[in-house]
């Protein structure tokens, strides 16, 4: 789940916010010349997702597509027959596999018929999402959940009523043009470097303009929200909070501090090595809870999430982000050494060294 991080100020930079309000749902806001931002509706706890549209010779460059649904669908009707009725879309850009952003990737790539760019790996990951319904998948799933101290009914919660997101998702192309890390692009005249980073997905992919100092995030960084770093069943070791926090200290090391971000949910800021400090600073809170928990008695991963987001009353959906987020802190601290593993009938408990 995405969750809220505390505003903490840094003497390098201070977080700004040049725009508190958000785009209405058929309005388009001019960011910077040649750069326009679009906000659609999401149907749960995280309710929006930004889109941006980038001026690309005698059309737009879009980055992400929306959820897929119908609701989304008709935003964008209602869009390209109002503030963007003469706009064409050259190329749609999809920074990672979530459905938020690839949701309706074959319904713009089809209306416009585009091209879609996106990185190698969640290019197959957004197949895999579309195919996973399988029983053995289900099966890996379950044995994922309980072996995480989930009982039989809240398993079965999890992998009906709160994976039912993934399914919105229009039918993929079967085509791609491949993107990678390092990579140089020409969009209009602009010259953008492709940066790729774990974590929140596998390889999601994020655009930096040196010359104009602009930085679009995906969600890497956010403005007011941690992105949900979680571990699933397709790969149960994974350390994809390690992943992401190595993310976030090439950012930091790479960028210049006064670029403006554009974040694939929020508002648009400045202050991004402030605000990278605060997530990291906001994950290390998170183990030290989960260490402070694991120190007289071990737990299971079922007993922790509480531990952890004490302040959230958990739906089904949100349940599933809170486990899944609650395992790759274990497990990154078990790759750090600051937990153990111990195993007594099939589930997992974790006690701190």
């Amino acid at each position: 789940m995405h969750s809220k991080t505390d505003t903490v100020q840094s003497s390098a930079e201070a977080l700004r916010y040049p725009w508190e309000q958000h785009p209405g749902p058929d309005q388009v806001v001019e960011v910077r010349p040649g750069v326009l931002w679009v906000r659609l509706k999401l149907p749960f706890r995280l309710n929006h997702v930004n889109i941006y549209l980038l001026a690309d010779g005698d059309g737009w460059a879009m980055v992400d597509s929306g959820f897929g649904n119908e609701e989304s669908i008709a935003a964008w009707t209602t869009l390209f027959e109002g503030p963007l009725k003469h706009v064409k879309i050259t190329r749609l850009i999809v920074t990672h596999s979530h459905p938020d952003h690839v949701g309706l990737a074959g319904w713009i790539v089809e209306r416009f018929d585009c091209p879609l760019y996106m990185s190698q790996v969640e290019y197959l990951q957004s197949v895999y999402h579309q195919n996973r319904g399988t029983e053995e998948r289900r099966n890996a799933q379950r044995l994922f959940f309980r072996r995480h101290g989930m009982d039989e009914n809240l398993t079965d919660n999890l992998l009906s009523r709160g994976q039912d997101y993934l399914k919105r998702v229009s039918i993929l192309p079967p085509s791609y043009r491949r993107i990678s890390h390092g990579d140089e692009i020409s969009i209009g005249t602009r010259r953008f470097k492709v940066i790729t980073g774990g974590g929140h997905a596998l390889d999601q992919v994020m655009l930096y303009c040196a010359a104009d100092k602009l930085f679009l995030s995906a969600d890497q960084v956010l403005s007011k929200i941690s992105p949900n770093v979680s571990v699933w069943a397709v790969e149960p070791d994974q350390n994809s909070l390690g992943e992401y926090l190595a993310s976030l200290a090439s950012l930091t090391t790479t960028l210049p501090y006064d670029v403006i971000v554009l974040p694939g949910h929020g508002v648009p800021f400045y202050g991004l090595k402030t605000r990278i400090k605060q997530l990291a600073d906001h994950h290390e809170e998170r183990c030290r809870l989960i260490a402070d928990a694991c120190r007289e008695v071990p737990q299971t991963s079922k007993e922790l999430v509480p531990v952890v987001f004490h302040k959230h009353v958990l739906d089904v959906h949100q349940m599933g982000f809170a486990a899944g987020e609650l395992i790759a802190h274990v497990n990154y601290m078990l790759v750090e050494g600051r937990l153990t593993a111990e195993e007594a009938d099939g589930v997992l408990r974790f006690r701190t060294t």
